[in-house]
C-alpha cells in the first residue's frame, strides 16, 4: 500500500458506546478574519506640571513606576518665596507691636475721656489707630497665607492613577510654571487598531476581535469589542479602538496581531481534542453507525471562539452530521 492509499484508507477500530465526549459536526458561518497590526494606547496620557516655578527636588518617581492620584511625585523649591516669607513675619510682628500700642492708647483715651481729663478727639483717633493697625495685619497675613500656597503648590502632584511614561526632569533641574515632570498613562488601556481602507466597510463598534496570542506562553485566545471607530481615514487606513481585558501585562505603544472580521463564509470547525496526527498526519475518529472508523482530514488554521476556545477549522474529510468520539 503506497501513502496516497494509506491517505484514504478508514480504518476500522471496532464498536465504542456513544458518550458524552462525542461531537456532532455542523457546518457554520465563519469569520473571515484578516490580520492587522495594532498598538497598545491608553485612551488618557496626562502630564504632570508644576504650578510654580523653581529648582526640582525629591524627585520621587521614574518611568515604569505605577502611582496613585494626588500621589507626591516631586517638589519644586523656590527660595524667594521663604525670603518672602521671612520678610512678611517680620512685618506681621511690628504690626503686632504696633497693634498692642495701639489698643493701650485706646484704652488710656477711654479712662481719660470717662473722667473728663480728655477730649473725644483723641479717644476717637486712638480707635481709627486699632481699626487700621487690625486690618493691617490681617492684610500680610493674608499675604503671607499666599505665599504659604504657592509653597505647598511646589508638591507635583499625580493627576490620576496610571503608569509613568517619562520623566524629563532630574533633580537639581529648573522648571517653569507649566512644565510636565512626568507623563502618566492613565489604567484604561486600548487596541489601536489601523485597518486598510477597502475593510473600512466591515469595521463597526460591537465586532468581536482577537488578539493573537501565538508565541506569548499562553494558548488562551483573548478577545475583545471595536469600542470606537474614528471618523477620519489617516494614510490610507481606518483608526479603530477595541477594549480588551488583561492589556495591563503590555508595554505601552507595544505592536501586537489582532485579527478582525471582515466578512462571512461556511465552514467547519471542530475542538483540537478530537484530532489525533500520527506522523504528521491528521485523523479523527467518526462513528459509522455502530463502528467507530479513524478518518484522514486536513486541518486549517485555528478558529477559537468563547464557546470553543481550542477550535480548529477543517478543510476536508469530515461532513455535517459526523458524530466525532473523543480520540
Amino acid at each position: 500500500m503506497n501513502i496516497n492509499q494509506a491517505l484514504a484508507a478508514i480504518l476500522v477500530l471496532g464498536v465504542m458506546p456513544a458518550g458524552a465526549a462525542d461531537f456532532t459536526v455542523a457546518r457554520t458561518a465563519l469569520a473571515d478574519e484578516k490580520a492587522v497590526f495594532a498598538t497598545v494606547e491608553s485612551e488618557d496620557v496626562v502630564p504632570a506640571r508644576a504650578r510654580i516655578g523653581g529648582t526640582v527636588g525629591l524627585l520621587s518617581v521614574k518611568a515604569g513606576d505605577q502611582v496613585a492620584p494626588g500621589q507626591v511625585l516631586a517638589v519644586v523649591a523656590d527660595d524667594k518665596l521663604l525670603l518672602q516669607i521671612a520678610s512678611i513675619d517680620a512685618q506681621i510682628a511690628g504690626l503686632h507691636s504696633s497693634l498692642v500700642q495701639a489698643q493701650a492708647d485706646l484704652v488710656r483715651s477711654e479712662t481719660l475721656f470717662r473722667q473728663g481729663s480728655g477730649p473725644r478727639v483723641t479717644m476717637d483717633q486712638a480707635r481709627t489707630a486699632v481699626e487700621v493697625a487690625t486690618a493691617t495685619l490681617k492684610a500680610r497675613a493674608a499675604e503671607r497665607a499666599v505665599i504659604g500656597q504657592q509653597v505647598t503648590e511646589g508638591q507635583v502632584l499625580a493627576p490620576v492613577g496610571g503608569r509613568v511614561l517619562a520623566v524629563p526632569m532630574t533633580n537639581g533641574s529648573v522648571a517653569l510654571a507649566g512644565d510636565a515632570l512626568a507623563s502618566i498613562a492613565a489604567q484604561n488601556y486600548v487596541l489601536r487598531l489601523r485597518v486598510p481602507e477597502r475593510h473600512a466597510g466591515f469595521v463597526r463598534p460591537g465586532d468581536r476581535v482577537r488578539l493573537d496570542t501565538e508565541g506569548r506562553g499562553t494558548t488562551a485566545p483573548a478577545f475583545g469589542t471595536i469600542s470606537r471607530v474614528y471618523p477620519r481615514i489617516e494614510e490610507g487606513r481606518v483608526v479603530a479602538d477595541a477594549s480588551m481585558g488583561g492589556l495591563d501585562a503590555f508595554f505601552v505603544g507595544q505592536r501586537v496581531t489582532v485579527w478582525i472580521g471582515a466578512g462571512q463564509r461556511p465552514g467547519i470547525v471542530i475542538p483540537a481534542a478530537m484530532i489525533r496526527t500520527r506522523f504528521g498526519l491528521d485523523y479523527a475518529l467518526a462513528r459509522r453507525g455502530a463502528q467507530v472508523v479513524e478518518t484522514p482530514i486536513q486541518r486549517g488554521r485555528p478558529t477559537p471562539s468563547p464557546a470553543m476556545p481550542d477550535g480548529v477549522e477543517i478543510l476536508s474529510g469530515l461532513s455535517p452530521a459526523d458524530v466525532l468520539v473523543q480520540p
